[in-house]
């Protein structure tokens, strides 16, 4: 019988953890679930707590961490993650950790995938993607055949998030706030560490392993 699982996953911002996510997410048959979409559902919704999100974001406001905290309660409370779920995003510091905890919430495992900073900087920096599709692709790793414009015929953008600048902030944050993660599971056996490859089934492999271990 499959045991339960209830992942966090960890890494700095284009890590791969959404990928990995959608792929353990798939083999195990247990949701997957990222912060930022639960609070845009939650916003879409129209519900109370919906409402309450949505009066911080139109104000161009962080979410308060107690209303983060409330909305991942009730996420998890759903008949979906009965046999286990994965958490992208997530605590994203030590205090939304604490707060995971004394709600109750049993984790089982926490995957830090690493990967170093210059390579997340040039994965961002050669993503492009197409704004009337969607598709994406990567100068180095999956060139579009047509070059700079996508198979639609589209000229490839490059997305906000990945102007260098960009990147440089959100990992400096990532490494300040979400990093002394990493101390505090491990200080309670749950760590377990997988170093990101260039092929993502290399990666893959490596996360199935650090789940079977």
């Amino acid at each position: 019988m499959q045991r339960k699982i209830n992942l966090i996953l960890l890494g700095a911002p284009g890590a791969g953890k959404g990928t990995q996510a959608e792929i353990i997410s798939e083999k195990f048959s247990i949701p997957a679930i990222s912060t930022g979409a639960i609070i845009r559902d939650a916003i879409a919704s129209g519900s109370e707590m919906g409402n309450r999100v949505k009066s911080y974001t139109e104000k161009g406001e962080l979410v308060p961490d107690s209303v983060v905290i409330d909305i991942i309660k009730e996420r998890l409370a759903k008949p979906d993650c009965e046999n286990g779920f994965i958490l992208d995003g997530f605590p994203r510091t030590v205090p939304q950790a604490e707060a995971l905890a004394d709600l109750g919430v049993e984790i089982t495992d926490v995957i830090s995938i690493e990967v170093a900073d210059e390579d997340i900087m040039a994965r961002m920096a050669g993503r492009r993607v197409c704004k009337k599709c969607g598709a994406t692709f990567h100068t180095m790793f999956k060139p579009s055949p047509n070059g700079e414009t996508c198979v639609c015929g589209e000229p490839l953008t490059i997305r906000k998030d990945d102007d260098p600048e960009v990147v440089k902030s959100r990992l400096a944050i990532y490494h300040e706030q979400t990093e002394p993660l990493k101390d505090f599971y491990e200080s309670r056996g749950l760590l377990k560490i997988v170093h990101g490859q260039e092929k993502l089934e290399d990666t893959t492999a490596l996360t199935a392993a650090a789940l079977e271990a």
